[in-house]
């Protein structure tokens, strides 16, 4: 079938077989190899990506049904060598350890602040991480560098 879509700002029109997975489109075929592939079940997130602002599980999403939409993967998140504020504050807070989860928490912390705000407190971001996995931390770290990104995420819009 025939797909349009925009990635990372580029558009792109391609055809796909009707059960090709998002993540499969991404990772096999355009070589966006940042958006990973977890558990095959869609509970751990670490194929997460944003489509049209929203934080979606792209192992749960055939290719086709994300037709016409903006999908943005974590390559797609900096501007030039300047990170994405919530990459800069995983960087900064250390939130993470392996690295394997970090491209799906990234995309879950950007969610949860377009959802909650600037302005999010621990107990809200621990609650909104729920079906986010990391095998490696005690998600401390992570919890910190989304309060972080969420506070470098409002004074860049309020720049």
């Amino acid at each position: 079938m025939q797909t349009r879509l925009t990635i990372n700002g580029q558009d792109l029109s391609r055809e796909v077989a009707p059960a090709t997975l998002l993540v499969e489109l991404l990772r096999d075929e355009l070589g966006l190899t940042g958006t990973h592939i977890g558990c095959d079940t869609s509970q751990c997130g670490a194929c997460n990506v944003l489509i049209d602002g929203v934080a979606v599980k792209s192992c749960t999403l055939l290719a086709v049904q994300a037709d016409g939409k903006a999908v943005t993967t974590i390559e797609g998140l900096a501007t030039g060598d300047t990170l994405h504020p919530m990459q800069a504050a995983f960087r900064e807070a250390h939130g993470l350890q392996c690295g394997f989860c970090t491209p799906g928490m990234v995309m879950a912390g950007i969610e949860i602040v377009r959802r909650r705000g600037p302005n999010v407190d621990a107990e809200t971001i621990a609650h909104d991480l729920e079906g986010n996995l990391c095998r490696c931390t005690g998600y401390m770290n992570i919890i910190k560098a989304i309060e972080a990104g969420a506070r470098m995420m409002g004074e860049t819009a309020n720049a």
